[in-house]
């Protein structure tokens, strides 16, 4: 704790690691602290979208091996009907929350990250903080301590405007995955999102803007699910969490920059938080070693643009189901444009390469719906 350091990550999270890998990849000293000791657990839907799965292996992480679930795509569940596409590139990784964090730990120590676990950052400036009762000097500053970062407003930065706050309920399921793909089931109540992680075990996670209802008070508003459910059993208790729609004016202040949730987040429907997250990481790694934070601030506005819209879209169809119906049926018509979306929005084709005319056809099925 001595040391001076390059980069100096709070928050030992998916987002701070992945920094610290990225940065040390690139020949920059780093050390990155947090309160917590591993493996750090939370809340989430536990995949991986294929361009996180990318992302992951430009900063030599390879899940190969592990105990993860591939899948190939998107499956849409709702009264009026069901929707999928495959990815048109890779795949995606469904794992355990807590396996991933103990593989980038992994891969931080052997990349020559200090890793300071069990170690509370007190104050924050520009060029040190204060860790673990002493000063260390760093040229770089990384914010990684999540959606309700203390140090935001330490680092001279605003906590933004957030649109949209909702809760998330996971808990697992012993049981085989029954589908190629990651399921989203709808309902007026929410969507409960289905992510393989094992060979024998399922991610569930219940996400809706009634903090008084629980997964099973939902279930019968989603009666597919719950027949297959029906009689396995929970490998864990449920665990809760917050999913909140945030934007942030800037994610750079001189020489410290926020990365992962505390830099803003989309929605948990559109499943991009890790994605993001690991996209972030490898840019801001870049603008460290150039020495101009200006080109994270850019990359990661160009990041986080097309999962927010995507979030937008798809919580407009949670707030109207006359929507959601219009567009189940408008996708089950023209099952193409679905693929096409899912495509934009793993960043397999740009928004550009939609067209115009695909939009207007789309739109006038949606409303002929």
């Amino acid at each position: 704790m001595n040391k001076d350091v390059d980069v100096f990550v709070v928050g030992g999270g998916p987002a701070g690691l992945g920094a610290g890998i990225a940065a040390a990849q690139l020949g920059l000293s780093v050390m990155v602290a947090d309160a917590a000791r591993p493996p750090i657990d939370k809340a989430c839907g536990e995949g991986i979208m294929p361009d996180g799965v990318l992302a992951l292996r430009a900063i030599g992480v390879d899940l190969a091996g592990l105990t993860v679930a591939p899948f190939e795509g998107v499956r849409f569940v709702d009264a009026a009907g069901e929707i999928h596409a495959r990815f048109p590139k890779g795949v995606g990784l469904g794992m355990r929350r807590s396996v991933l964090h103990s593989v980038l730990a992994e891969r931080a120590d052997s990349a020559g990250v200090r890793l300071a676990w069990g170690t509370r950052v007190t104050a924050v400036r520009q060029g040190e903080v204060d860790a673990g009762g002493r000063t260390i000097k760093s040229r770089f500053v990384v914010c990684a301590d999540g959606l309700n970062s203390s140090l935001r407003q330490m680092a001279g930065l605003s906590a933004g405007k957030v649109y949209r706050l909702r809760y998330g309920f996971q808990t697992h399921y012993q049981t085989k995955p029954w589908s190629p793909f990651v399921e989203v089931h709808w309902a007026n109540c929410g969507q409960i999102y289905v992510t393989p992680v094992g060979a024998a075990e399922i991610c569930v996670v219940f996400i809706t803007s009634d903090k008084h209802i629980r997964l099973n008070d939902a279930l019968p508003q989603f009666p597919e699910l719950r027949e297959r459910l029906a009689g396995q059993t929970m490998s864990d208790r449920a665990v809760g969490g917050l999913t909140v729609t945030r934007k942030l004016k800037t994610v750079t202040n001189g020489r410290v920059a926020l990365v992962g949730d505390s830099s803003g987040s989309a929605d948990a429907i559109t499943g991009d938080g890790l994605s993001m997250a690991f996209q972030q990481a490898a840019a801001l790694a870049d603008a460290m070693r150039s020495g101009d934070l200006n080109e994270y601030r850019l990359k990661h506005r160009e990041i986080s643009r097309l999962p927010r819209n995507m979030g937008k879209l798809m919580l407009v169809m949670h707030d109207y189901p006359w929507v959601r119906r219009k567009m189940f049926l408008g996708f089950s018509q023209s099952p193409p444009m679905f693929e096409r979306l899912l495509a934009m929005h793993t960043r397999a084709i740009s928004p550009m390469q939609l067209g115009v005319k695909d939009y207007l056809a789309f739109g006038l099925g949606v409303l002929r719906a």
